[in-house]
Parts: C-alpha cells; sequence; structure tokens
C-alpha cells in the first residue's frame, strides 16, 4: 500500500476528521488501493453499533436524527451519521439536504456527518453503505446512524445492514401505514411516530400497534411503538433511553456474527461479479449485436441475456485453460 494511505489511515485513526473524509471519499469514489484499506483496517472494527432509520419522506427523519444524536452526544457517545440523499439521475448530483437540516449539531466536536448520493447505485449503495461504516467503526466511533432517502428496496437493503432499526413515520402521512406493510416492517425494530404534537399521532400508534400484533409470532418480542417531536422534544429522552439499553445488551454479544458477515461477503462477490461482467460484455461487441436483434424482432431480453451468460462462462473457461485473458 502506498505510504500516502498508510498515513491517511493512521490519521483518521487518531481521530484527524480530515483524514476520515478523505479515506471514506477514497474507498467511495473505489480509487487505487480501496480495497486494500478496507482489508487493512477490517481486524480493527466490530466495534460499532449500527443504527438505521428509514421512513417515508417528510417524517422529520434528519430532524430527529440530529436531536437522539445531541443526546448521546451529551452522554459521551462518538457518533458518525451517513445521511443518505437522492441523486439526479442526470447530472448525479445531490441536494444533500439532510446536511442542511443537520448544521445545528455540525458544531460537535464528537459528532460526524457524511452524505452519500445515491448515484443510481441502487443495491450497491448497500455495499457502499457498509464500507462507510467500517472506517467511521475502525476511526473510533461508538455510534453510526444510517438514515435513508425513504422506505423503498433500496433502503431496506441498506438498513439491513444496521444492528437496530427505526422506522419513523408520522400523522397526517396519508398512506403510511400501507407504506410499512410493503417490507420495511419486518425488519423494524422499533417504530417512531414523530411529529406527535399533530393531530392524529394516538390513530396511527394504535394502527401500528394492532398491526404489529396480528402479525406478530408467538412468543416473539414485539416492537415498541413510540411518540417524539422533533420540534417540541417530546419523546426524545425516552428514545434515547431505548437506543442506549439496546447498545448495553449488544456490548455482551459478539461483535460479529455470521449471518451479517455471510451477507457482506455475498453482497461484495455480487458487486464484483456484476462489474466483471458488465464490463466484458459491454467490450467484445456482443451487447450491441444482441440489442440489434432484439429491435428486429429475431430475439427476446431472456435468450439474449442466456447466451451473454453463456458465452462469459465460455470465455473464462478457455482462459483458465490456456492461462491469457481473451
Amino acid at each position: 500500500m502506498e505510504e500516502k494511505l498508510e498515513l491517511m489511515i493512521e490519521d483518521a485513526r487518531d481521530k484527524n476528521e480530515r483524514a476520515l473524509a478523505k479515506l471514506i471519499s477514497h474507498v467511495e469514489d473505489r480509487k487505487t488501493g480501496w480495497k486494500d484499506i478496507m482489508k487493512s483496517i477490517y481486524a480493527k472494527t466490530g466495534q460499532t453499533c449500527v443504527i438505521g432509520v428509514t421512513g417515508s419522506p417528510g417524517a422529520g427523519k434528519s430532524s430527529l436524527v440530529g436531536e437522539f444524536a445531541k443526546k448521546l452526544a451529551n452522554l459521551g457517545y462518538s457518533i458518525g451519521i451517513i445521511a443518505v440523499d437522492p441523486s439526479s439521475p442526470f447530472s448525479g448530483g445531490a441536494v444533500l439536504g439532510d446536511r442542511i437540516r443537520m448544521r445545528d449539531i455540525s458544531t460537535y466536536q464528537n459528532i460526524f456527518i457524511r452524505s452519500m448520493a445515491t448515484r443510481g447505485m441502487l443495491g450497491g449503495l448497500c455495499q457502499a453503505a457498509r464500507d462507510v461504516v467500517r472506517i467511521m467503526d475502525f476511526a473510533g466511533r461508538d455510534i453510526v446512524i444510517i438514515e435513508t432517502v425513504g422506505v423503498g428496496q433500496d433502503e431496506i437493503e441498506v438498513v439491513s445492514a444496521a444492528d437496530y432499526v427505526v422506522l419513523v413515520t408520522y400523522p397526517g402521512g396519508g398512506d403510511s401505514v400501507q407504506a410499512i406493510k410493503a417490507g420495511v416492517m419486518e425488519i423494524a425494530d422499533l417504530f417512531v411516530v414523530n411529529k406527535c404534537d399533530r393531530d392524529g399521532a394516538d390513530v396511527i400508534v394504535s394502527e401500528i400497534s394492532a398491526m404489529l400484533d396480528l402479525s406478530g409470532d408467538a412468543g416473539s418480542e414485539t416492537p415498541q411503538v413510540i411518540r417524539t417531536s422533533a420540534l417540541t422534544k417530546e419523546g426524545i429522552d425516552n428514545l434515547v433511553d431505548i437506543l442506549s439499553d439496546f447498545m448495553n445488551r449488544k456490548k455482551k454479544c459478539p461483535h460479529l456474527q455470521m449471518e451479517c458477515v455471510r451477507q457482506e461477503v455475498i453482497s461484495i462477490v455480487e458487486k464484483e461479479m456484476a462489474s466483471l461482467i458488465q464490463e466484458r460484455i459491454a467490450g467484445n461487441g456482443n451487447m450491441e449485436k444482441e440489442l440489434k436483434l432484439i429491435l428486429s424482432g429475431k430475439s427476446d431480453p431472456y435468450s439474449a441475456a442466456e447466451k451473454l451468460m453463456n458465452r462469459f462462462t465460455v470465455t473464462k473457461n478457455l482462459e483458465r485453460s490456456t492461462g491469457r485473458r481473451l
């Protein structure tokens, strides 16, 4: 590994936030040596508690994260926040609105905020988020909070990398309860009805509680449903107490669980294989030939995908037998 990268790693470990930001950018942008960085720091990670915060847009996730992050920081915890912002499909740029809404906590010495634009990465965002979590873990952050864009499939994949998942909803959100049914309900550990100073908060709490009672397995622990308001600060202390209790319980358990490691390895393999296949079939002209056949009505996407995969497999076997790249 380059001496420059080694120095950056050492500085990040020594709580240098500028070095930490540069290290994250280097890995996130997949610059030369990024894998060496991840390999070198992995053995020194596994200590942090990862909290995923998800919910529909408008639920007040950023404001809520800002409030309970301040409380946790005042308790002495060192915190990293990953704010996932939607990016333009055309320019790739992001509004990074979460950073704006959390500007009042940016002065805290023990809170480090990092925005991540989705950049159309889809499932790749999950692994990118895992990498950033790992780096913050290495840099000594006790807690890493991942705040996602919404409650779509991508967000569910991202928060599945968390130890504890908080689902935020709010009164007046229309189909907010229906959105919960779409999939995130199964992975949420805590349901928070934010903006409880509005009318209808009690109704949302009752509806979610009823859903949990109907869907819960016999003998399993039912997730709590609590009320909060980032505006009036109601319920924030209760939320912090629940999170602190979970962190204390996590300290008594193994830091690296078999299933979590399995999912991370599978995620890396899937991303690497997808990149490799994309590079090969785009570089040899076969993709364009298949696309022309589809457009002329002589083929279909399913047949084309099968042919491309077969060609890729044959090419790999020939390379393995001849010892040279084709």
